[in-house]
């Protein structure tokens, strides 16, 4: 499976993950440093959650911190990978509820994390505009560059994962 659309000329993040709000973080496998070289993004354990939408051998976290891994691409998603979305989200919005620290990561940290961490914020209470916005201040200006997932949000994942599913063969 394709997991990573080809550059779109977006710059990669400064830094391995950002803290969207209290505890929330947002981040990715890769960063690029002060001279411009790729950097891995490892985790151990600063988080009490990870969630993955986009996972690579030793990149963390260490084996005693839960990991929940629901990879897909950063493109159209099924109704089912919608569903792995909204499921992601629910583990993430309980664990800051609960007071854990989670990050939730995909190649870079734009997009798949994005969508998640946005659902979050729904689930947090926030609206979509300021979400996104939270997210593209305190990640970066890119986070959320791929408007089929503002489009996701915009008419809610539970809409957009009907709406996909009859496009699908049964």
């Amino acid at each position: 499976m394709r997991t990573r659309q080809k550059d779109r000329g977006t710059p990669g993040p400064e830094e391995p993950w950002n803290e969207i709000t209290t505890g929330l973080w947002m981040g990715g496998h890769h960063w690029t440093d002060r001279t411009g070289e790729l950097q891995p993004a490892v985790v151990h354990r600063q988080f009490d959650l990870v969630v993955s939408l986009y996972s690579r051998p030793g990149h963390g976290p260490d084996p005693d911190v839960p990991h929940l891994v629901g990879e897909m691409p950063d493109g159209p998603l099924t109704a089912e990978q919608l569903g792995t979305v909204q499921e992601l989200a629910q583990a993430t919005t309980a664990a800051r509820q609960a007071g854990r620290t989670v990050l939730v990561r995909c190649h870079s940290g734009y997009n798949r994390s994005g969508l998640v961490v946005a659902q979050t914020l729904l689930h947090l209470g926030h609206d979509l505009e300021s979400a996104a916005a939270l997210i593209r201040r305190r990640r970066s200006p890119w986070a959320l560059n791929n408007p089929l997932f503002t489009d996701y949000l915009t008419i809610g994942l539970d809409t957009a994962r009907l709406l996909t599913g009859l496009d699908e063969p049964v």
